[in-house]
């Protein structure tokens, strides 16, 4: 016997045959009754709710001097800035928060640090201090500070801008 015949005498093609039919005709024919019974996970109403809605972020404009009391200290909101643009950072608490790994950016410019991939305290200008302009950056470095304003962008929520301390 040569060829691919298929051969309904086996079991388990009889089996599979049916479990096919039966399936194709449960899509094309669907049951139209209506169920007796509230399902159980509806009965004390939607769990997907959230608990509270989260704290509404109003765009602000932020000096060095206001930016600075939102490093995220008991338990408050987490900004910082990268390139004058002003990110709450809040939900990423584990990494910028005050145990955090980038905790030391937290109410302050990031921008030296991200684009230099450092995260030493001397990245940081001083809040008494102009901004920072960033004229000795590498060209690699501003395309560095670029890409993590654009993984913040699509990330956090951009809460402000930076300005100098005395333009508020």
């Amino acid at each position: 016997m040569s060829g691919y015949a298929l051969d309904f005498g086996t079991p388990v093609n009889t089996a599979l045959l049916i479990y096919i039919l039966y399936s194709v005709q449960k899509i094309v024919f669907p049951s139209t009754s209506t169920p007796t019974t509230i399902p159980n996970e509806f009965k004390h109403g939607y769990s997907w709710m959230p608990k509270a809605h989260p704290p509404t972020v109003l765009f602000q404009t932020y000096t060095p001097k206001t930016l600075e009391p939102f490093n995220g200290q008991d338990g408050g909101r987490i900004l910082l800035a990268i390139n004058g643009i002003v990110f709450d950072v809040t939900a990423g608490r584990n990494f910028y928060g005050p145990d955090g790994m980038y905790g030391n950016f937290a109410g302050r410019d990031a921008s030296r640090g991200m684009a230099k991939q450092s995260f030493d305290l001397d990245m940081l200008t001083p809040i008494d201090q102009p901004l920072d302009k960033l004229e000795d950056l590498r060209p690699d470095e501003i395309e560095n500070m670029k890409g993590w304003i654009e993984h913040f962008s699509n990330k956090y929520i951009v809460g402000g801008r930076l300005v100098e301390n005395d333009a508020v």
